[in-house]
């Protein structure tokens, strides 16, 4: 193997890893999962603002090392008023399947080249 023959072999396998992605049930059923999202606007509307609250609750959490109590509990709210809607309740299963997946595959390479990335 030359070095050109290595890269393109690192190429090569992380464009198998993305295609088998696409065809693991975990992608499948949240892509299904957010098109049927999509023909709904209202609930997409819904479950966009509620990120929006969610992600500001964490940032806010991460920012100040506390929760705001009231905020988080608005967003628990949000989140238990959605989920009785069955397309929401399949899209948010869906997408924490479809993140934990990712975050597997994201640590599995992150530990392989630790040894690299420490100071």
């Amino acid at each position: 193997y030359t070095r050109n023959d290595i890269k393109m072999n690192v190429y090569d396998t992380a464009n198998k890893l993305a295609g088998e992605i696409k065809t693991s049930e975990e992608y499948n059923n949240f892509k299904i999962a957010k098109e049927t999202i999509n023909l709904n606007q209202d609930l997409k509307n819904k479950i966009h603002e509620f990120n929006q609250k969610r992600y500001e609750v964490q940032l806010n959490a991460m920012q100040t090392g506390k929760n705001d109590e009231e905020k988080f509990k608005k967003v628990q709210e949000m989140y238990i008023e959605l989920i009785e809607n069955p397309d929401a309740k399949k899209y948010f299963e869906a997408e924490t399947k479809f993140n934990i997946l990712i975050a597997d595959v994201n640590k599995i390479i992150g530990e392989s080249i630790q040894d690299v990335m420490k100071d």
